[in-house]
């Protein structure tokens, strides 16, 4: 199609069955896009090519017919108007005045910048929060659309002059390509012609471009997780959290290093009577036991070994008062746990199901890939780890699945955002919270018959409007409470007593150390008997 842009083709023939075959052929394989202009010279009246009325009407096309030598009459087809209706004629040439225009129409008119007569096209839609909002009546039918999307529709349906009815499709989904070539969802509606043009918006992608043709985007959206909020928990190994590794690693190295020191210079002061039997493992434990905040005799030691121990004291206090204080605050710490911040941490938890929105563009990119993270979501689906549902019964997965903990959601992150403020409006709480990790970028625009000329006219008014910040503003109507659940902490403060499921984990530490001290003493004993 690229290589039939922007040129100009001259079709002469008189015969009328070969004008309408070339038409058909020439509309199905692009060549009739809407940059390329086509004149079709004939010496066939007017009325005997009405079969060029289907692909002549989309088309940049003008027929020239002459049907004798006083004159030739340049035709227009307009679009979306019945077979029988009348060809409008543009211009008109003779010998004596040559062409002149016969009608308000310039010659190759913009057809489908205004329409006249009105049409009435077929639009597919489906909800798709906070886009599309759906209404429909229960038991009925017919159904009304409210949303950002339907106010683009609307400024779009006034500018062009057209009216609409909608169609939603049979499955409920976006569309998605089958193993034998056919199309799902509103994709395969427009596919298949049963409608002009689809709201969605729509996940651009590769695959789709092969079926239908994408506007300019409206927005860019990335994929989320969405989970539930665990329940304030008390951590019981929290005595841990205020020394890190690293301090241990410090500590421990400042202590061999002092010892090492202390031993240097007591060999250097007693060369001529040596170090004492013991000196090595006494002063070790020595240290120790004022890490350990236990007692320790002074009376003997030099004047520099006092020194040196006076600043091990003063070290050893300030560790351990600053470890008591900070454990004091961590016991009135209660963590929230938000384990799923990567898809991969959804992956390595095979207990948890993945809920992803049935045939969209997302579905169809994670199932074609090769490598990466994405292969292991292809796994999970073929192990039955992946639940699809439509759009419509997001709030019931949400409340049902979600919310227990056994599942977790994968959706747009605006999706995401308006699902948290209509459940906190509902609840006055944010039980959800979204990853950190953001995946899947996706351009979303609306879509169009293949080669469509509808899609250059909707793309001049839909440029302007999201270029003004419309779209933006439309948005942020529709999403209430939107900032509510953004940031909301991870750990929060409470003031209660300590009780055993703050504390087991202490006592865990202190049994294990005296099983050791039993296991130690025990061993003594009998190897001294045994001696």
């Amino acid at each position: 199609m690229r290589h039939w842009r922007c040129v100009t083709l001259v079709v002469a023939s008189d015969s009328a069955d070969f004008l309408t075959e070339w038409a058909s052929l020439a509309f199905s394989k692009g060549v009739l896009a809407w940059p390329t202009r086509v004149l079709a010279l004939t010496r066939r009246p007017i009325t005997d090519l009405s079969t060029l009325h289907l692909a002549f009407s989309h088309a940049n096309a003008l027929v020239i017919s002459c049907p004798s030598s006083t004159g030739c009459g340049v035709w227009c087809y307009l679009p979306y108007s019945p077979p029988e209706a009348q060809v409008v004629q543009v211009a008109r040439w003779t010998p004596y005045r040559g062409l002149s225009l016969t009608s308000h129409l310039t010659f190759f008119p913009d057809k489908f910048n205004t329409f006249s007569p009105r049409p009435t096209l077929v639009v597919a839609a489906e909800e798709f929060q906070p886009h599309v909002l759906v209404r429909q009546a229960q038991g009925e039918a017919d159904f009304t659309i409210e949303g950002p999307m339907a106010s683009l529709l609307h400024i779009l349906s006034h500018s062009l002059n057209f009216s609409y009815t909608f169609k939603r499709p049979p499955d409920g989904s976006w569309g998605t390509k089958r193993p034998d070539g056919t199309w799902t969802g509103m994709v395969g509606m427009v596919r298949r012609q049963e409608a002009d043009i689809s709201l969605g918006p729509f996940g651009m992608s590769a695959v789709r471009a092969e079926a239908v043709d994408f506007t300019v985007p409206i927005l860019i959206d990335y994929a989320r997780i969405l989970a539930s909020r665990g329940r304030p928990e008390v951590d019981p190994w929290g005595f841990w959290l205020p020394l890190t590794p690293s301090v241990w690693v410090a500590f421990l190295g400042s202590m061999v290093l002092l010892v090492i020191i202390v031993v240097l210079l007591a060999s250097c002061c007693q060369l001529e009577e040596g170090l004492q039997d013991g000196f090595l493992g006494d002063t070790t434990f020595a240290y120790l036991r004022v890490f350990l905040q236990q007692d320790t005799k002074v009376a003997e030691l030099r004047w520099w070994r006092r020194l040196v121990l006076g600043c091990w004291m003063l070290l050893t206090l300030v560790l351990t008062r600053s470890y008591s204080s900070t454990l004091m605050s961590l016991l009135a710490v209660r963590y929230i746990p938000q384990p799923f911040q990567t898809l991969s941490d959804l992956l390595d938890r095979p207990a948890t199901t993945m809920i992803w929105e049935a045939n969209t563009a997302y579905v169809q990119y994670y199932r074609s890939v090769v490598s990466g993270v994405f292969v292991g979501v292809k796994e999970a689906e073929r192990e039955g780890r992946i639940r699809f549902v439509k759009s419509t019964e997001y709030d019931l997965a949400l409340d049902q699945l979600v919310r227990p903990g056994r599942h977790a959601f994968i959706f747009e992150d605006l999706t995401g955002m308006i699902l948290k403020a209509s459940d906190f409006s509902r609840t006055g709480r944010c039980d959800f919270y979204s990853s950190r990790e953001m995946f899947l970028p996706f351009m979303f625009c609306m879509i169009a018959q293949k080669h469509s000329p509808l899609i250059h006219a909707i793309n001049r008014r839909v440029k302007r409007m999201t270029e003004a910040g419309m779209y933006d503003h439309w948005l942020a109507q529709t999403i209430p409470n939107s900032t509510t659940c953004l940031s909301v902490p991870t750990t929060v403060t409470v003031t209660s007593t300590l009780s055993l499921a703050n504390t087991w984990g202490m006592f865990a530490v202190l049994g294990l150390g005296l099983l050791l001290a039993l296991l130690v003493f025990v061993s003594e004993v009998v190897v001294a008997r045994c001696l």
